[in-house]
């Protein structure tokens, strides 16, 4: 069912200072900042050959990222992120399946303007697992 890991997020307390780090030191191809309302979190993308690594930071106080950060403070690993042909199917054989979808359990818009969904990391691994909807 999941197709192609989209990418691996990770959240940071300095956005543009992890930005740096990758478009400096490791030559990478790094976007400009994104603000992302809806989700709470300002990203960046750095685009690699075979995926993206999305750096998270918190928008706002009510950010989940910002909770995140204070468990974490040096950030680390928030999320994969996976795509799926078709995210209402995905999610009704998951929650078939019993994993528990985050939220309303309605896709919201994503940081590349495509549904996606949340699923819970106790259902995973310990892993927040994030399903979007293929181009």
């Amino acid at each position: 069912m999941i197709g192609r890991l989209n990418h691996v997020a990770i959240a940071v307390p300095d956005l543009a200072a992890a930005a740096a780090l990758y478009a400096g030191p490791l030559g990478a191809d790094v976007s400009a900042p994104e603000a992302l309302p809806e989700h709470g979190v300002t990203v960046v993308f750095v685009r690699l050959p075979n995926t993206k690594i999305e750096l998270l930071a918190p928008l706002g106080a009510d950010s989940p990222i910002a909770g995140f950060l204070a468990k974490n403070p040096a950030g680390g690993i928030h999320h994969l992120c996976f795509e799926v042909d078709d995210i209402l199917a995905a999610r009704d054989r998951l929650v078939a399946e019993g994993a528990r979808v985050l939220g309303s359990g309605e896709p919201k818009t994503g940081a590349h303007g495509l549904p996606v969904l949340f699923l819970h990391p106790k259902d995973f691994n310990g892993t927040l697992i994030e399903i979007e909807q293929a181009r």
